[in-house]
């Protein structure tokens, strides 16, 4: 019989996980292993084959898995700029939408061929070899968000902006091939215009809605004057929420109605933004966690066994041949993106969990061999997140593609954590001072700036300073730049050799 444990308990045990996991995390960044993985471990390390933790609902799973892929879709949409995505638009929604579905058609294939030729210990028919390669057929926007935006790595090409595009959009088709999947095993009638029809009416009214109310949530934020500041943060909440739901309940994709309206909402001006924006940020990273250990949770250890040789097999034909494919394939026509820039975003078809919570869409629908593609997807995933996951900036390296962030020339430091209010004009930046600069003496007025660009603060091994024309220099020393505008910011950094 089990022991019954009060709710402070496990409140307590949930604070547990949570420290663990943060800890965790930080360790393993140090040696390049995503957190996310590391997240995901801890789950399956205190579930039922480990300190004895049992969970075993799919619907709960899936109702998480759900809050969190919307609040990682909406915070990734709000911290894309336009400016770096107009360039890679027409490739990134190739992939997000060709992309995944020729990924599918070619894993489906393999897998039906591998299992009913090759591997004897599971069998899948064409139908259940096709809905489980269309689980896996989209890259996770969690695992792609966190791994290139943590590794302080600029790639070239624009690739970074394609790959966020590319998994931030995706995942509406590979849910759409998942439920039309799933509708053909348990359904005995075909009917091809309404599969079309509803993959189209999805596809637009999740355009329409994340757009329209984007748009009127930026209007409703400026305009609403609450008294409190908190309040707008719940406020964006509730936007994200409604985009999801109110697509849904009209037939659209309401993961692709949230990316979208997080995208336009992030690229407009509304005030309290940056503690949005903030507020965002420890959210998604929350529910990243919370979502990871649940899924970790979800699995047991050893029932991975049996199909860990199906499972290597199927990753590393996705790795290395199926998502190859279909990016060479698909993105031949854009001579801007080389060889080498098409091998890395070959190699950057990161699953995560949301292929893990598509899984458990055939499983709570009662499809006959669920749990087993539940652990295939559980296995690749780890294999993916092990093998693709902890070689991302070693990989960029190697193809030339990877300019590492210099902080002497970086302008965005933030040292000393401080932004504009949107509603003002200025641009505000952070130096890094060279013996370059000071080749004219090292005064603050001997420094080549424009008239419209002013000095506040210095910071100097850990000391701050406020600065005065006469003011010695070192090299080293943060300097905090306030400006009319861009155009004068960008003077300075022309005439400080940036």
């Amino acid at each position: 019989m089990p022991m019954a444990v009060s709710f402070e308990f496990l409140l307590l045990l949930a604070s547990v996980l949570l420290f663990v996991s943060i800890f965790v995390g930080k360790t393993g960044y140090r040696f390049g292993i995503p957190a996310l993985l590391l997240f995901l471990l801890v789950g399956i390390f205190v579930g039922s084959d480990g300190l004895g933790i049992e969970f075993r609902s799919p619907h709960q799973a899936q109702y998480i898995g759900i809050i969190a892929l919307n609040i990682i879709l909406f915070s990734g949409g709000m911290d894309t700029r336009f400016s770096e995505i107009k360039p890679v638009i027409l490739p990134g929604v190739i992939l997000s939408i060709a992309g995944v579905l020729l990924t599918a058609l070619i894993t489906g294939v393999f897998i039906y061929w591998l299992t009913n030729n090759v591997i004897q210990t599971v069998t899948f028919s064409l139908i259940e070899s096709l809905l489980l390669a269309s689980i896996m057929s989209s890259t996770d926007s969690a695992s792609v968000f966190s791994i290139l935006r943590s590794k302080g790595l600029t790639i070239k090409q624009n690739l970074r902006p394609l790959l966020e595009l590319e998994s931030g959009s995706n995942d509406p088709m590979a849910y759409m091939l998942v439920i039309l999947c799933i509708q053909l095993l348990q359904s005995t009638t075909i009917q091809p215009g309404k599969i079309i029809f509803s993959f189209f009416q999805q596809l637009i009214i999740g355009v329409l809605v994340g757009v329209i109310l984007g748009r009127l949530a930026v209007y409703l934020i400026n305009h609403i004057h609450l008294d409190y500041e908190g309040l707008y943060s719940a406020l964006l909440v509730a936007v994200m929420l409604f985009l999801f739901g109110f697509s849904s309940v009209l037939g659209g994709n309401g993961y692709l109605a949230v990316y979208i309206g997080g995208l336009l909402i992030g690229n407009q001006r509304f005030v309290y933004k940056r503690s949005m924006m903030k507020f965002f940020d420890g959210l998604t990273w929350l529910f990243q966690i919370i979502m990871f250990l649940t899924l970790g949770l979800l699995v047991n250890p050893h029932e991975l066994l049996p199909i860990a040789g199906v499972g290597i097999l199927i990753g590393l034909f996705m790795i290395l041949i199926s998502r190859p494919l279909a990016v060479f394939s698909l993105l031949l026509p854009f001579k801007k993106i080389t060889f080498k820039g098409k091998l890395f975003v070959s190699w950057v078809g990161l699953r995560g969990a949301v292929p893990i919570i598509f899984a458990t869409y055939p499983w709570i629908s009662g499809v006959e061999q669920a749990e087993t593609m539940f652990n295939i997807v559980f296995f690749i995933t780890i294999l993916s997140l092990l093998l693709q996951g902890t070689s991302v900036p070693m990989m960029a390296r190697w193809l030339g593609l990877a300019v590492q962030n210099d902080k002497k020339r970086n302008p965005e430091l933030k040292e000393f954590d401080i932004d504009l209010s949107d509603e003002i004009n200025s641009a505000i930046a952070e130096i890094v001072i060279t013996e370059e600069m000071l080749k004219n003496g090292n005064r603050l007025s001997d420094l080549s700036l424009p008239d419209k660009v002013l000095v506040t603060m210095i910071k100097r091994s850990g000391e701050y300073l406020v600065p005065r024309g006469n003011t010695s220099l070192e090299v080293g020393d943060v300097v905090l730049l306030i400006a009319d505008n861009d155009q004068a910011l960008m003077e300075t950094y022309r005439q400080l050799g940036m």
